[in-house]
């Protein structure tokens, strides 16, 4: 789950780390009441959306006088914040982040994720920060730092003494660095982050080091862990199928294919799609119902699949292990008369209770296209687009 730079920047702060003095707005009053508290004559206002490029996409403004910070605080709050992150639907910013400018000196990287081949969490640094970062560490990976993390949250004193001497730090910043690293991994480890970046942490005229901005996701699988971080959840971010999907814990991708699919199992909803292309089709979505998804979670999911325009076929593939086949084919033929789908429907099933499970179908007197295995569903599927 991701959240707003102010509440990642709230978090953060709990752990130590310098943050610049910051307010948030919903409404021109809030605006005036930040300006009045802050003592603001100038100030950077950046847009509050679940998306990264919003300098490069207008939303972040830098105000020279109170005048101008009204102005641009009009021009931001209600912005529909529109990049390859967002899609072409967009994101609106209903509020925005003021603060003190800052003089920059230089800007550095650092952050904390979860690497993969390692298989532990680490702590990444460049002493290039900035917008082009993804730039830079695919041109120049030896600017790129990865150190371990500790399962306590914790990194080893001589690691440290390494990230220093590579971002160039020393004497009293070094203490300073020293200190945000060690919150940086702190804070990831204790929040069950999957993702947390500062870009830019910035040095300023005096040598100070700032986190200027901040990301942080939070494994969605540990929020049960995590209740007033989950509560920062923001369906505004989400277009209305993917809210409409989390308010039902079913996990869903919109793609721009035409077949819909309704899986249970993230492995074997990939292994769907891959075979979906593999006969010449294209996956509408991404669509895992879960182990033990019940009647009214599969009714659900067909809606959510059918809100997509592009869907001319749906293609449901479940595994009966915790599910039970029967329970599903219930779910199939009662959603079939609560949504009207008018579109192919193929189904293949396969474990507990099956046998039921097709005869239920078999009796249902619908139409639907039943499959033996996952290859001969992706095949009539793709097939029924072509009959005219």
């Amino acid at each position: 789950m991701d959240i707003h730079e102010y509440q990642a920047k709230s978090i953060l702060h709990h752990y130590g780390l310098p943050i610049p003095k910051f307010g948030v707005a919903a409404s021109l009053g809030e605006v005036e009441q930040i300006i009045k508290e802050l003592s603001l004559t100038q100030a950077v206002l950046k847009i509050q959306v679940h998306a990264g490029g919003r300098g490069k996409g207008g939303g972040v403004k830098f105000a020279k006088n109170k005048e101008e910070i009204l102005s641009f605080a009009k021009q931001l709050i209600g912005m529909k914040f529109v990049n390859n992150q967002t899609g072409p639907e967009g994101v609106v910013a209903y509020k925005i982040l003021i603060s003190p400018p800052l003089e920059i000196k230089k800007e550095y990287y650092l952050g904390a994720a979860i690497d993969r081949e390692s298989a532990q969490p680490i702590l990444i640094a460049s002493p290039e920060g900035g917008m082009d970062i993804e730039e830079i560490a695919h041109k120049h990976p030896e600017k790129i730092l990865k150190l371990p993390i500790e399962l306590t949250g914790d990194v080893r004193p001589y690691r440290l003494i390494r990230l220093m001497n590579f971002m160039g730090w020393k004497g009293e910043q070094a203490k300073i660095g020293t200190k945000i690293a060690k919150g940086v991994a702190k804070a990831f480890m204790q929040t069950d982050a999957s993702l947390l970046e500062i870009n830019p942490l910035v040095e300023d005229a005096k040598g100070d080091l700032w986190a200027l901005d901040a990301k942080l996701s939070i494994d969605d699988n540990a929020l049960f862990r995590q209740p007033e971080i989950a509560a920062f959840y923001d369906s505004s971010q989400l277009s209305k199928t993917e809210a409409d999907a989390k308010a039902f814990d079913l996990a869903y991708v919109a793609m721009d294919g035409n077949i819909g699919c309704m899986v249970n199992g993230a492995g074997l909803a990939m292994a769907t799609m891959d075979l979906i292309y593999n006969y010449g089709g294209k996956p509408a979505n991404f669509l895992d119902v879960g182990g033990g998804a019940s009647k009214e979670k599969v009714a659900e999911g067909f809606k959510i699949i059918l809100e997509d325009p592009n869907v001319k076929a749906i293609l449901v593939n479940i595994f009966g292990g915790i599910m039970n086949c029967a329970v599903l084919a219930e779910g199939i033929i009662a959603a079939m008369k609560e949504c009207d789908i008018r579109v192919p429907l193929i189904v293949r099933m396969e474990g507990t209770n099956v046998q039921e499970g097709k005869r239920l179908l078999k009796e249902s007197n619908l139409k639907i296209i039943t499959a033996d295995t996952l290859a001969d569903a992706a095949e009539k599927s793709v097939a029924t687009l072509k009959v005219k």
